[in-house]
């Protein structure tokens, strides 16, 4: 009887075989008539699993949209499709269709980077976290980043560490620019998080491993022995040692003061004073007041310590670049924060406060023009979650496919902004004091619906406010003591992500 069966089973798998081939010609079939019922964007596909990454990622000049897309755009339009980090893709270049996709991220879209951005930077970073878990990564960001933060403790730091910076500036030096303003974001952040104090040495280790780090983040993800991914890779676990090891340390200063509290009276205010102590630092807040893992605590700090001090540094880098170029720009910064500082004095004070930052005009549209024209966030990573058309033009969007809502290209849209490519600070300041201009194109408001530096929609960086802040204190204190000058020929590169090729050097003289 075994054998019986035995020769059966092959018998029969050779009748079914044809049935069997013929159901997966016509499922094939079937999902390419389903492919072929959208009404996809004009494009191409490239290499087989490499697409047109290659191109796509070649280094450029910052101020402008590459050859890449530029070529694209002129062949294809503002929107089309093609293959990309090994995933078929739509590569959006049209200010609509980014608001669309933004807008609707968590119900028709989310985010989706390569999986060695999030085996860089943790499974729990906030930039690869989407749904619930990245709205209370966020929540927490925001709460620790509040408006009532910024004018009080965060402000009075930021020009704290500016100065500390700046005032290390020999007269007639030559230094990296870039390596300056990463110094002085780096310090920051590394204060905020875990109370660590710039110049210390605790610091300045962390700081190396930092940089190493980075290194591997915008590197290609080869693991391999030597690489500067495998190299990141190692670092990172150095910076996760350290970060834990104050997390401990810090759980157990909390542990203590609660066991004092206990076993003593004390005041109001010694417990008042205790309590804002223990939520100085974003570490102790979050120890304090969520429900966090250990390891999603460490991803958390890891992933801000990235987004706060990268980002913000070479906007600051990009500013000290383009200012160096338009000495009639830091002619009228320098008239605004003199007057500034005449006040000050006049009251007998020396702080900044949240009333100057107010008054900082003209220095706001210099913040907004170095942001649209450097791009310091280039592109985002969403997929679309179901298949979408977007209505304004027609073309389909499938589910599953990566979608590229490329900010940098609005930005630079002639059809948008007068000269895109010139650095040109007025056509902000002359929109926001409501006069014509004849240096921009297009109203305020569709400049507002359309610039985009920090995202939009429910990712919004929840740091937006901080770095505007930043930036503004440091051109306060770098227009009012020096004047400055490239070194040596230097621009910035998009590699994607942007950064000079010789670190920016420049040559400062102290006015006297």
């Amino acid at each position: 009887m075994f054998k019986t069966e035995h020769t059966l089973v092959p018998l029969l798998l050779l009748l079914l075989l044809p049935s069997l081939l013929s159901l997966l010609l016509f499922v094939t079939l079937l999902k390419r008539r389903s492919r072929h019922n959208f009404n996809l964007p004009p494009g191409k596909s490239g290499w087989p699993f490499l697409g047109e990454t290659i191109g796509y990622l070649k280094p450029y000049s910052a101020k402008t949209l590459g050859d890449f897309m530029q070529q694209h755009i002129s062949k294809y339009g503002k929107i089309y499709r093609s293959n990309l980090f090994g995933e078929p893709a739509i590569v959006s270049a049209d200010a609509g269709l980014n608001r669309f996709i933004l807008q609707n991220e968590g119900r028709l879209f989310e985010c989706s980077y390569p999986r060695s951005i999030g085996g860089i930077l943790g499974k729990w970073s906030m930039l690869v976290l989407v749904g619930d878990m990245h709205r209370d990564m966020r929540s927490i960001s925001l709460n620790f980043l509040s408006h009532a933060r910024l004018r009080t403790i965060l402000l009075k730091d930021v020009e704290r560490h500016t100065l500390f910076v700046l005032d290390s500036w020999q007269q007639h030096s030559v230094f990296s620019a870039q390596d300056e303003a990463k110094k002085f974001t780096f310090n920051l952040m590394a204060k905020h998080i875990m109370s660590m104090d710039p110049g210390a040495e605790e610091t300045e280790k962390l700081k190396k491993e930092y940089v190493t780090f980075m290194k591997g983040v915008v590197s290609a993800p080869l693991n391999l022995p030597g690489t500067a991914y495998r190299k990141a890779l190692q670092s990172r676990g150095t910076i996760l040692k350290f970060i834990e090891k104050k997390m401990e340390a810090r759980k157990s200063e909390i542990k203590e003061e609660v066991k004092r509290d206990n076993e003593a009276e004390i005041s109001n205010n010694d417990h008042y004073e205790r309590k804002r102590r223990a939520d100085d630092d974003l570490l102790g807040w979050v120890l304090k007041h969520s429900n966090l893992s250990p390891e999603q605590i460490l991803d958390l700090i890891l992933s801000l310590l990235f987004a706060g001090h990268e980002t913000s540094s070479v906007s600051i880098a990009l500013a000290i670049y383009f200012l160096q170029a338009c000495p009639k720009a830091v002619q009228e910064l320098r008239e605004e924060h003199l007057k500034i500082a005449r006040v000050k004095k006049e009251l007998g004070e020396s702080e900044l406060n949240w009333d100057d930052y107010k008054k900082m005009g003209f220095t706001q549209s210099v913040i907004n023009e170095t942001l649209r024209l450097g791009n310091v966030v280039r592109f985002l990573h969403r997929k679309a979650l179901k298949n979408v058309r977007y209505k304004e033009i027609g073309y389909d969007i499938p589910s599953g496919w990566k979608v590229l809502p490329v900010i940098s290209a609005v930005h630079l849209d002639s059809s948008r902004y007068d000269e895109p490519n010139l650095f040109n600070p007025w056509r902000w300041h002359q929109q926001n004091s409501g006069t014509s201009s004849s240096s921009g194109c297009g109203s305020f408001s569709t400049w507002g619906n359309n610039f985009m530096p920090f995202g939009g929609g429910p990712r919004l960086c929840a740091g937006s406010e901080l770095a505007k802040l930043e930036m503004a204190v440091f051109i306060h204190h770098l227009v009012l003591n020096f004047n400055w000058e490239l070194a040596e020929d230097d621009q910035p590169f998009a590699f994607p992500f942007v950064d000079f090729p010789n670190g920016l050097p420049i040559r400062v003289s102290r006015i006297l």
